[in-house]
């Protein structure tokens, strides 16, 4: 289930298919969703799902556009199918209209990073005040690097000001996006550089020692 909240959740309509409602959509910086919550009967989905195969074929569908509570239009890319995971469930069994179901497309890389691509994505609520040690472990997870623990806020920044680690532009509803790719050898560099200047070191740096003694006079 997405994140519980206390507003009445806002429903999207999908122009090209009346029968669904999105609940959800994270977009990449082209425009292609990483992940897509849709409502709907059991044979709408399905009918979702076999037409987002189908591509550019006839009755396929590579774009479609979520309709907002304001009445404007987010178009909204398809992509490559096969980069895709599903999960199903049926949420409300005995309703006025049949059986609805909740539908999830994603991005396999939400779950797993890509080793190939040394890339990961990673989905958050909104309400999450501070994403930093979720981030972190993505990284961490994701890095062929070795990476000291409190090594954490310097690497989050470098990461940030090369833009390997970038907040997803579009997101509708109760969950925001985090694109992480990493360049290898230019992080490499980039550590070694760190290293040489003190900035990341073997072990914490201690506290520094603090006394409530008055200074004594000198003789």
């Amino acid at each position: 289930m997405l994140p519980s909240s206390n507003q009445t959740p806002v429903l999207y309509r999908i122009d090209e298919c009346s029968d669904l409602m999105a609940d959800a959509c994270v977009c990449n910086e082209q425009g292609e969703f990483i992940f897509l919550s849709v409502w709907a009967r059991d044979t709408a989905i399905q009918q979702f799902i076999a037409r987002l195969t189908l591509g550019r074929a006839e009755d396929g569908l590579d774009q479609f556009h979520l309709i907002t509570d304001q009445g404007g239009s987010v178009p909204v890319s398809v992509g490559a199918v096969d980069r895709l995971e599903k999960r199903l469930t049926r949420a409300y069994r005995r309703t006025l209209f049949g059986s609805i179901t909740n539908l999830w497309l994603f991005d396999r890389r939400c779950i797993q990073p890509e080793k190939s691509t040394v890339s990961a994505l990673a989905l958050l609520p909104r309400s999450t005040n501070d994403p930093t040690a979720r981030l972190w472990r993505l990284v961490k997870d994701t890095c062929p690097l070795p990476l000291l623990e409190h090594w954490q806020a310097p690497v989050l920044a470098l990461l940030r000001d090369r833009e390997m680690l970038k907040a997803l532009p579009m997101a509708l509803g109760p969950l925001q996006g985090f694109r992480l790719g990493l360049d290898v050898p230019l992080l490499t560099d980039a550590l070694g550089d760190l290293i040489r200047q003190d900035v990341l070191t073997a072990y914490p740096a201690l506290p520094s020692a603090t006394t409530d003694r008055p200074l004594e006079a000198v003789a």
